[in-house]
């Protein structure tokens, strides 16, 4: 697992052992750049269950003004440090639930969301991102997914969306509609 490009270039990112993280694959990590390429710099960004860290490092990389990093597990959060330092990059590190993290309600830009596939916390971060409004006009929300996810009815009316899919992989694309 490397930075594809910008100031960190190249860098070998560090990876937990075991299975508990399962970081997107880079073929998948440069697809999902390819696509979103022109709405990265000086965006503020959300890398919800950051596992290793490697999405927003790679925002970062590319000239995003600001991450923060959400995850639950101290390992992970452990290796997002490592990993901003290694890359010379800096962000925010909070240890907690992704979902409470979204009542909070700050605004961001661009959201990467890649819950644990064997759980609820898909649809339940959906939902809570669209509950607390979290993204600006114009945002993006990123979802990885397994195939047969699907995105509640509610957001069909206030984001465009595209889906991609990478063998068993779905890449769900939501841009927020900018309000009138």
């Amino acid at each position: 697992m490397r930075v594809i490009t910008g100031s960190a270039r190249g860098r070998k990112l560090k990876t937990p052992q075991g299975t508990d993280v399962r970081p997107t694959t880079d073929s998948v990590k440069e697809a999902i750049f390819n696509i979103i390429q022109f709405d990265v710099e000086g965006r503020r960004v959300l890398d919800l269950f950051a596992g290793t860290g490697q999405m927003g490092i790679e925002a970062l990389s590319r000239g995003a003004g600001e991450c923060v990093f959400v995850d639950s597990s101290r390992q992970s959060l452990n290796i997002v440090k490592e990993n901003l330092k290694l890359c010379n990059l800096q962000g925010t590190v909070i240890s907690g639930d992704a979902v409470s993290y979204l009542s909070r309600g700050e605004k961001f830009d661009l959201v990467f969301m890649d819950p644990p596939y064997d759980s609820d916390l898909y649809e339940k971060c959906l939902e809570a991102l669209h509950q607390f409004d979290i993204l600006s006009d114009g945002g993006i929300i990123i979802c990885e997914s397994r195939q047969d996810r699907t995105i509640p009815d509610t957001f069909l009316n206030d984001y465009s969306m595209k889906q991609y899919r990478y063998g068993k992989i779905k890449i769900t694309v939501l841009r927020k509609l900018e309000q009138e």
